[in-house]
């Protein structure tokens, strides 16, 4: 059994064709601004985003005690440790760039054929946050996302798994951004004092606005990397 999922992690299909990738590209385009898609999407965006905080909290030192995933899309990952200092600072970074990292780290291992790698990296995650989790809600989506990837990577084909790796890595580079955007637009109706910018700003003294500027500017050069990869021979 373990050998047949290493066997399947490893394989390696090779890359899309530009038209293809470009094609799932748009819909994960259209997921990521419709109201419905974008919810659905925003539940994978929070679950890297808080594995990305989870992540560097252990990196660096920090003890963590639990991630929590709320069904606004919202999420939590509590660490303990100093309170303040490069390392907290580390840890609140890792959030909103997260997501668009995870995406361009994947389009390159798209590009090298590793589509059923990549999709059974995502299942391994989820399998690591289970231990982490700290409510019912948290479990049940990390529990379906998993359990959904783990299905479609032991059964589908070549082809339709790198289908699947494609608009997985799409919908996080699209859809990175928009969070961004989503976050600023949030501290602008309510203050935001809990968000990642805010508490950024209160451990360096930096405006919280320039702290949105950077994670946007991230997540806009893993997008603009991230498909110049998706899309190689276009042009």
């Amino acid at each position: 059994m373990l050998l047949d999922l290493w066997d399947r992690a490893t394989t390696t299909q090779p890359p899309l064709t530009w038209p293809v990738s470009l094609l799932l590209g748009v819909v994960a385009l259209a997921l990521t601004w419709s109201p419905a898609g974008y919810r659905l999407v925003r539940h994978l965006v929070t679950l890297v985003h808080e594995a990305g905080h989870a992540l560097v909290a252990a990196l660096v030192g920090r003890r963590l005690t639990g991630i929590r995933l709320h069904s606004d899309t919202s999420g939590v990952t509590v660490s303990r440790g100093r309170p303040r200092g490069p390392g907290m600072v580390a840890t609140v970074l890792a959030g909103y760039p997260a997501p668009a990292l995870v995406g361009l780290a994947g389009a390159y291992l798209l590009g090298a054929g590793y589509a059923a790698g990549l999709l059974w990296g995502l299942v391994l995650t989820c399998a690591l946050m289970l231990v982490l989790i700290r409510n019912l809600y948290g479990l049940w989506v990390v529990l379906a996302t998993g359990a959904s990837v783990a299905l479609l990577s032991w059964s589908v084909s070549g082809r339709m798994l790198s289908a699947v790796a494609y608009l997985v890595v799409w919908s996080l580079l699209l859809a990175a951004p928009r969070s961004v955007v989503e976050l600023q637009r949030q501290r602008r109706r309510r203050g935001g004092r809990g968000s990642d910018a805010d508490q950024l700003a209160r451990l360096t003294g930096l405006p919280a606005g320039l702290w949105i500027v950077a994670f946007w500017l991230v997540c806009a050069v893993c997008l603009v990397l991230g498909v110049r990869e998706l899309t190689q021979g276009l042009g």
